[in-house]
């Protein structure tokens, strides 16, 4: 992820939003009929490829016949129910609480470090969950990530921080440093066993001191990380993973311009019993294989751009003799991987694998690829061809009702969550509205004391250009972070009403 859009807005926007309705896609990307159901778009791949349509009628789908309008309406600047202030823009009948602010003070005493970023819901007790996040930090930038017991390189800044939220209060209720001594922790993936796997977003040349960077770290849901990197999952700028429930394999994305998409095989993974074998408390396994997608007799294929939505290749894996990039990147000991620009975001749903090249495409706007596992292909799902759509996007999540939400991190100003529904529809669902005016600090500081003592950006101030980062679904709740100057914000509302 690219934390470095910091400007100020060049242009005031009008304080309503109208829907854009662009559809991205007028054929079909689906190898199954499940996880989105983009039904009739699915349908025409499988025409095109010779692939039955109706293979896949028996599996449950979470998505069949749920609502696919996405319009939630106009935007309109709302105010937070923790601190008053307007801070976001969203449809009417949305609200909101922040919390998470740099500088505030957590359970563990700590202050909370800055640069939020990859995040996820990743268990529940009883009615709270914890949702485990990041933090893109490099050493002596801002508040060091410090946990006993569960540091890496302790010259280091980056790691997470758990937060706990009660579902039944509508409460966040605890916070706490979780993994610590890590470089620019970017983003990550849910696991089956309760965790967070939190990617260094790094890549240095081999040292011999013992502390590498550009690993995978395997962070549970309630608790600390030992802080010790998966190794054999490969050394590179990670940004995310999405783990597929059925095998317990990791796919995983790369942030380079030439860049790979990977699946990291953890002993044990694939098994008929699999599922049976892993319990809460269990973590990622090292010592087992990386591969890199190829393209089935395009060897190198350039996945960055001239392709339409709803292309479907064949694809293969090859194994990277060079995981942890001793002698070069990982990168370069798989000579026949298909080649995307920056990936970025990574989901798994319906046992299918999304991810995003932030900057690929014609327009280098960018795209998501869907990968199916069970049919072994890869088909690109979106691009976008115009920067109302969605300028940037990078990280995203699928909701409850088959929508993907996009976290944008291109140029726009300022900066959105966008929404893309199941019939192909983009829409901005969220604004970063964040301008701090004298005295916004103090009031903030008053309900999350510590945040101005510890507070790392000029607190008067205009953020509105900051990324999204982190977002993720639960029941009622959209959770999503914005990097700078650091916040989480919990949105409710009618979800129902559209494809979110």
């Amino acid at each position: 992820m690219d934390n470095q859009q910091q400007g100020n807005p060049t242009q005031q926007k009008q304080e309503s939003t109208q829907l854009s309705r662009r559809s991205f896609v007028r054929t079909g990307v689906m190898g199954s009929a499940a996880s989105l159901a983009f039904a009739a778009l699915a349908s025409r791949v499988e025409a095109g490829n010779g692939r039955n349509p109706d293979h896949n009628k028996g599996n449950d789908n979470p998505h069949h016949n749920r609502p696919q309008s996405a319009d939630y309406g106009p935007l309109k600047p709302t105010k937070c129910m923790a601190t008053g202030l307007s801070l976001l823009a969203l449809p009417t009948g949305f609200d909101y609480l922040s919390f998470g602010w740099t500088g505030q003070r957590m359970d563990d005493g700590r202050p909370t470090p800055t640069d939020h970023d990859g995040m996820a819901v990743c268990g529940r007790r009883g009615t709270t969950i914890a949702m485990v996040r990041n933090h893109e930090l490099s050493a002596q930038e801002g508040t060091q990530c410090l946990v006993e017991g569960g540091m890496y390189d302790p010259a280091e800044y980056g790691g997470t921080t758990t937060l706990e939220f009660d579902l039944k209060l509508g409460q966040f209720t605890r916070c706490y440093t979780s993994l610590g001594g890590t470089i620019r922790n970017c983003a990550g993936g849910p696991t089956p066993w309760s965790s967070w796997i939190s990617c260094e977003e790094t890549f240095h040349t081999w040292r011999d001191d013992g502390y590498n960077h550009g690993y995978l770290f395997d962070v549970p849901a309630f608790g600390t990380s030992s802080g010790q990197p998966i190794r054999a999952a490969g050394r590179f700028s990670h940004e995310a993973v999405a783990v597929d429930p059925h095998t317990g394999v990791v796919y995983e994305t790369e942030d380079a311009g030439s860049s790979a998409f990977y699946k990291y095989v953890q002993p044990g993974a694939g098994e008929r019993s699999w599922r049976g074998r892993w319990h809460k408390g269990e973590t990622l396994r090292d010592g087992g294989q990386l591969y890199a997608m190829v393209v089935k007799g395009t060897p190198s294929m350039d996945l960055r751009g001239g392709f339409t939505p709803g292309d479907t290749f064949d694809v293969t894996w090859e194994l990277v003799t060079d995981p942890e990039g001793i002698h070069g990147r990982a990168f370069d000991s798989a000579p026949t991987a298909a080649v995307i620009s920056r990936g970025e975001g990574c989901w798994e749903d319906g046992g299918n694998i999304y991810f995003v090249s932030t900057n690929g495409g014609a327009a280098r706007l960018g795209q998501i690829w869907m990968y199916n596992p069970r049919n072994e292909t890869l088909s690109l799902v979106f691009e976008s061809t115009d920067a109302s759509d969605v300028d940037g996007p990078d990280n995203i999540a699928i909701s409850p009702r088959g929508g993907i939400i996009m976290c944008e991190d291109g140029s726009s100003d300022p900066k959105r969550m966008v929404g893309l529904s199941r019939a192909g529809e983009t829409f901005p669902f969220a604004e970063n509205r964040i301008q701090l005016a004298e005295g916004d600090l103090d009031l903030i500081d008053s309900i999350y004391p510590g945040t101005k003592a510890n507070f790392q950006d000029n607190p008067i101030g205009d953020y509105r250009s900051r990324e999204w980062a982190g977002a993720t679904f639960y029941g009622d709740w959209l959770f999503a972070n914005i990097q700078s100057p650091g916040v989480t914000f919990a949105i409710r509302g009618p979800w129902k009403k559209g494809c979110l």
